[in-house]
């Protein structure tokens, strides 16, 4: 029996990695991975593992400019980093509808890539403190690991420090160890893919 056609929001992701020579391996559940703790909890990772695909918009005369932000799955968006970094004071959390509007996807499996439209990335350094992290491949069930750096360089991402403080109780990675900062300077909310959302 031939393979069931995949999902086209997984498609778009997969050629999105292929346009740049990557080939990812998607994998899917039954169950839901549109919080970063079901995500971590479905392919056996830690929390920080999991890449929150968040989007933000900055108003323009044009309409909302959508800006992506990767986090880990422990990590919440400061905005007055954002807005420093980005130079862009009156970022903000984009709506449900402006975020599939802008990249195409619903909130809860919001991919780093695979837009339809140009989207400025920025990833928090986080990510790079783990060999391998997981994002969404499009759908809330679906996810893809991925090396941080690889990330960086799919997502076209620019990377910065974009999450709140942590007061360092926090559990440090387990994983980090193991870690070579996979993205030197590379390197949606709760959940990971939740914008992987919001």
């Amino acid at each position: 029996m031939p393979d069931a056609p995949l999902h086209p929001s997984i498609q778009r992701v997969l050629d999105a990695a292929a346009r740049k020579g990557v080939t990812l391996d998607v994998t899917t559940f039954d169950e839901s991975t549109h919080t970063a703790a079901e995500a971590a909890a479905a392919v056996g990772a830690e929390l920080g593992q999991i890449v929150k695909s968040l989007v933000f918009v900055v108003p323009s005369d044009d309409g909302p400019e959508p800006l992506l932000c990767l986090v880990a799955g422990h990590d919440r968006v400061d905005l007055a980093r954002l807005a420093a970094v980005t130079g862009a004071a009156d970022v903000r959390r984009a709506t449900a509808r402006e975020a599939h509007d802008l990249t195409g996807f619903s909130i809860g499996g919001i991919p780093p890539i695979g837009h339809v439209r140009s989207i400025r990335v920025i990833m928090d350094p986080d990510l790079g403190l783990y060999p391998v992290v997981w994002a969404a491949a499009g759908l809330p069930t679906a996810v893809f690991p991925v090396p941080p750096a690889t990330l960086r360089i799919l997502s076209n991402a620019t990377v910065a420090p974009i999450a709140e403080e942590r007061t360092g109780t926090e559990p440090q990675p387990a994983t980090a160890a193991r870690a070579t900062a996979a993205a030197p300077t590379a390197a949606s909310e709760p959940a990971m893919p939740r914008n992987a959302g919001a």
